[in-house]
């Protein structure tokens, strides 16, 4: 599973506006899940202008077997990260602003309260956007989710990942049912809030278990899905199981909304942040 197929080339030509992005991210000393993770998209994203933001630090206290972030020693959150991401947000003149992280099991909270931080800052610009975070699990301590929810973003993602099944292989220090039990309460909290989730596909799950997942995630509240593809970032990671055709992703996004997500997209390069502003504009 060496050789991408036609459908995964995603060459995308430099520009002036990416290096003016990569330009300000290294002025304010920000980081991106685009880069750590070595997203396909990160040329058209940075090219309009675009970035999904990661606080609370460049490595992860996990060790999922198909991450690309990096491993190494863990460092104290930049208290001054909400600040430059506002100033980010302003400038790049974004309308959706996307806030991640890496886990961090050992901050107090798992680091909830950057999140909220992040969000009250970016709430308090004088400008119309709208802000959606994409967080770990928070091992389900409500008192986490709740120092986040207080904030409230727009949109609350939480990734499942991948299927139930693969979870020890892919996953080992997860649990797929405290992922569920996340976008549960969240809903739960706050019905004005959008649920959002997304999923790998390639890892050698089977059709009939995606479309378990699916259901599973509806039953816990989810309202919007994400479904990509696997890339490998090195051979030290999880293998590829297969290369997911285009049409496969369209059936996804058919089967998705028959079953009553309010929005999903699907497709080879598809990534949880991938056109994040769409949403709240196609569902409210």
């Amino acid at each position: 599973m060496n050789r991408l197929p036609r459908w995964l080339q995603n060459r995308q030509p430099e520009s002036k506006i990416i290096h003016e992005t990569q330009k300000l991210l290294g002025e304010l000393k920000l980081d991106t899940v685009c880069r750590q993770a070595h997203c396909p998209n990160r040329k058209e994203c940075y090219g309009q202008s675009r970035a999904t933001f990661l606080i609370l630090g460049p490595t992860c206290s996990r060790s999922c077997a198909f991450c690309a972030v990096q491993e190494g020693e863990l460092q104290e959150p930049d208290p001054q990260t909400p600040q430059k991401i506002a100033r980010a947000a302003e400038k790049m003149e974004l309308e959706h602003v996307v806030i991640t992280s890496v886990t961090r099991d050992d901050l107090p909270l798992g680091g909830a309260g950057q999140f909220a931080r992040c969000v009250n800052q970016l709430k308090d610009l004088d400008i119309n956007l709208s802000v959606e975070v994409l967080t770990p699990d928070f091992q389900l301590n409500y008192r986490a989710l709740n120092k986040v929810l207080t904030s409230e973003p727009d949109i609350y993602n939480h990734n499942v990942e991948t299927i139930p099944r693969l979870y020890s292989d892919v996953r080992p220090e997860a649990d797929y049912e405290r992922s569920l039990a996340v976008l549960n309460y969240v809903k739960k909290h706050n019905k004005n809030i959008i649920t959002k989730s997304g999923l790998m596909v390639g890892l050698g799950e089977k059709e009939s278990e995606i479309k378990e997942v699916m259901r599973d995630l509806l039953k816990a509240g989810c309202e919007v899905l994400t479904v990509g593809q696997y890339l490998r970032p090195s051979r030290s990671h999880y293998p590829v199981a297969d290369y997911i055709k285009p049409e496969k992703f369209k059936e996804y996004e058919k089967v998705g909304k028959k079953m009553g997500f309010k929005y999903i997209k699907a497709g080879p390069l598809v990534r949880s942040s991938y056109q994040a502003g769409n949403i709240k504009k196609e569902i409210t």
